[in-house]
């Protein structure tokens, strides 16, 4: 009986380790890594990119040569009676005679290749593919860059929750101390209640946040997964501290980097705009043009009385034809005037966008560094603000318990200290995000 006992606890052990995915570990930049193979949204982009390579050749393709088929079967029912003057046949003049010509099966088999000689829409089609494949890699990028940042928030949202839930089991854990020994004073007559009402106020202020600290951890951390293209349950890990990356991320010589206007994505998503009004432009100008086009075709049509097509009985005549379709676009009661002042008014507008554009990431690359030193700023100051806040606080604890402070001005220290914590540690995401925020403008 024990063998077995301990048998069935050691295959029950081997099962759950089996049925349990092992948590994956991710630095920062594992996790961006990860995010830009895997996100949702970055493998649509290089679907974007694949569908307009396809589309460029479907482009081309059309001014290829082009063969078609096609096979045709008819039976007239009820063959067509035409009437011949009877005189032919030997009959009185002014009659008619009626006759049915031909017989009442037929069949046709034809191949026809068509071959574009001149086409302006088609010259335009095939300069603007370029630009159209141009435009989903850069698109592509765009949403890299946003992968990027989005992981970046959800990695440091983690680790807040994950710090502030620290933090907030400490000072649980101190309150409840204060709690104890307050209630211990009270019993023997040497404190008053108001303090230990005051402390069990602040406790489960305290208490309730850590709870929703808890449920945040979890949210975080799926909303960590879906960036990275991971189920909401994937049991993922972080191998970075809160405080040791958001050092990492101080980095004043970015202050000094360059802007290269042509690097930028947003202004290469603008540039792409206007190349795109540009051939619009240049597509309605081209519906002046005539357009000529070939075609060759070779057919063969058979008759019978009967579908004998198939069994070679049958005698197939054969048909071949050589042509040209030239059309002359004349008068259109000014339609493709109107048509081309349009693209011409649109290309006027993307290149004013464009300007607009060069000049708004200017702005935000002044706002984007600005904020990073604010935030590098904030981080220094809110560490200095939470080492005197710990201090006060720790005074507060050793005068109240001296009997030389009240409950009150505990409190107020205690709250004042909690404060100090979430504004540090929301400093470090400050950093972190900024900093991307501003590597984003200058594309590095």
């Amino acid at each position: 009986m024990r063998n077995n006992l301990l048998l069935f606890l050691a295959l029950l052990c081997l099962g759950t380790g089996f049925s349990q995915e092992t948590p994956r570990q991710f630095t920062l930049e594992a996790a961006i890594a990860f995010a830009l193979e895997h996100n949702y949204s970055s493998i649509n982009a290089g679907r974007d990119i694949l569908d307009a390579q396809k589309q460029k050749w479907e482009t081309i393709a059309g001014g290829l040569p082009q063969i078609s088929g096609s096979v045709s079967y008819q039976n007239q029912l009820k063959q067509p009676v035409s009437q011949i003057p009877a005189e032919f046949f030997g009959g009185e003049p002014g009659t008619f005679q009626p006759i049915i010509f031909g017989l009442p099966q037929q069949a046709n088999a034809t191949a026809t290749l068509r071959q574009q000689i001149f086409d302006g829409s088609y010259i335009v089609g095939v300069q603007a593919t370029k630009a159209f494949l141009s435009y989903n890699r850069n698109n592509r990028e765009k949403t890299e860059q946003e992968v990027r940042q989005g992981v970046v928030e959800a990695y440091g949202n983690v680790l807040l929750a994950q710090e502030t839930v620290s933090i907030l089991e400490k000072n649980v854990a101190t309150l409840e101390k204060n709690l104890y020994e307050t209630q211990k004073i009270y019993e023997n007559g040497l404190g008053d209640e108001e303090s230990v009402e005051q402390l069990q106020i602040t406790l489960s202020s305290v208490d309730s946040q850590l709870k929703n600290a808890i449920r945040l951890q979890d949210i975080t951390l799926q909303m960590l997964n879906l960036m990275m293209g991971l189920p909401l349950d994937h049991p993922t890990g972080l191998t970075e501290n809160l405080d040791d990356l958001a050092r990492q991320q101080m980095d004043l010589s970015l202050l000094d980097s360059e802007l290269t206007m042509e690097n930028n994505v947003d202004y290469k998503l603008a540039f792409n705009l206007n190349e795109q009004r540009f051939y619009e432009l240049k597509l309605a100008k081209s519906r002046a043009l005539p357009t000529l086009n070939a075609f060759v075709n070779y057919g063969s049509t058979s008759f019978s009385d009967e579908f004998n097509f198939l069994s070679g009985e049958p005698e197939w005549f054969d048909s071949s034809v050589l042509g040209f379709d030239l059309e002359i676009p004349i008068f259109s009661s000014f339609k493709r005037s109107a048509s081309t002042q349009r693209a011409k008014i649109a290309l006027d507008k993307a290149k004013t966008q464009l300007t607009e554009t060069e000049e708004r990431i200017r702005l935000q690359l002044e706002q984007a560094k600005s904020d990073y030193i604010l935030a590098i700023e904030q981080y220094e100051t809110t560490k200095q603000n939470l080492d005197l806040a710990e201090r006060i606080e720790k005074k507060n604890q050793t005068k109240y318990l001296e009997g030389l402070a009240s409950s009150f001005e505990l409190r107020q220290a205690q709250l004042q200290l909690y404060t100090s914590q979430q504004e540090y540690l929301q400093s470090m995401v400050d950093v972190i995000n900024n900093k991307t925020a501003l590597e984003n403008i200058i594309n590095q």
